[in-house]
């Protein structure tokens, strides 16, 4: 299992995951500064993400490319399961409790959800 992420480096590591490859200092003009956060930031936040084995990095042209080595969509599924285990020690129940009471939920997601629990539901009964 991978270390946790932490808030900044979720950010950052949905960025790289939504954009990469891309270089600190790509990552520091488009996302960081508009965020405030400073290139020596971005660079720290991005090792401790190679670190952890997030993110991976080439270099191109003597400069690092960070990339992550999975799609965005499988990313957040492991980073939302390491928080189910970690913060609700498994189990799902609180997560639903809190999707139930959601007041924003889009009509998107409420499909997404449903396809969700009828893969669950097919899965038990198989």
């Amino acid at each position: 299992m991978k270390k946790p992420v932490g808030e900044q480096e979720l950010v950052v590591l949905r960025y790289v995951a939504e954009h990469g490859p891309a270089t600190v200092g790509e990552v520091a003009e488009r996302f960081g500064e508009p965020q405030g956060l400073a290139r020596s930031t971005i660079l720290t936040v991005m090792e401790r993400l190679r670190l952890k084995g997030y993110l991976t990095r080439r270099k191109v042209e003597g400069v690092y490319q960070y990339a992550s080595p999975v799609p965005a969509s499988e990313l957040l599924r492991d980073v939302v399961g390491d928080f189910v285990q970690r913060s609700l020690s498994g189990s799902l129940s609180p997560f639903a409790a809190y999707l139930s009471e959601a007041e924003d939920v889009s009509d998107d997601e409420l499909a997404q959800l449903q396809d969700v629990v009828a893969r669950l539901r097919s899965k038990k009964k198989g």
